[in-house]
């Protein structure tokens, strides 16, 4: 399956020619970022802020097809005041042959121990690690940490000529790790991967 990052909290998913995006931004509602304008089978987004729900920029299918991916919520908060800042935040668990696809949205707090287990050992974890907004870099790493993915993806975070000013850089979350890639906007998995890896993947739709 191919995993293409198209920026801030967004990445799009396919497998045997269905498509599913996950937390597409509004246009101009992030700086920097390009207009999405995606086709897809399926839009799912963590919460309703306009950064993660755009779903008018994503064009559905016309045509039926048949999902691949067997998707599950982790209901969370989107700070660390149960909600009472920010409001809500799913966490959006995506299972297909054999691998787990763990999104966090913009998770502002930790999860409990039951919780944890729902997604420990994923095999692709995709955590805010910018701050303010979310949990920080160090937050994240702690959420690695625990929950052992096999690959890493930062998201969320501020760069040259793209995303909010109030958050963090990713290389304040790279900078804790001993070592990390630099990868494109797209990933393909062709079998469950082994070890660990961070992965900075370039923003497809950043207009840098």
């Amino acid at each position: 399956m191919k995993i293409t990052y198209l920026g801030h909290s967004c990445f799009k998913f396919e497998k045997d020619g269905f498509a599913m995006i996950i937390d597409p931004y509004k246009t101009g509602s992030v700086p920097g970022y390009a207009p999405l304008k995606e086709h897809a089978n399926q839009v799912l987004s963590t919460h309703k802020h306009a950064d993660h729900f755009g779903w008018s920029e994503v064009k559905l299918a016309v045509t039926r097809a048949d999902t691949p991916f067997m998707v599950s919520f982790i209901e969370t908060f989107h700070d660390d005041k149960n909600g009472a800042l920010r409001g809500f935040n799913n966490v959006i668990i995506v299972d297909v042959d054999g691998l787990k696809l763990v999104h966090m949205g913009d998770i502002g707090c930790m999860l409990d121990d039951e919780d944890l287990k729902k997604i420990k050992g994923c095999d692709v974890l995709m955590i805010p690690v910018g701050g303010f907004y979310t949990i920080d870099a160090k937050q994240a790493k702690e959420y690695v940490d625990k929950i052992a993915p096999k690959i890493t993806i930062p998201m969320h975070y501020r760069g040259a000529g793209f995303g909010y000013d109030e958050i963090g850089t990713v290389d304040k979350f790279t900078k804790l790790f001993e070592e990390t890639e630099q990868g494109q906007s797209e990933l393909v998995l062709e079998k469950k991967p082994r070890g660990h890896k961070v992965i900075v993947m370039r923003g497809k739709k950043a207009d840098v």
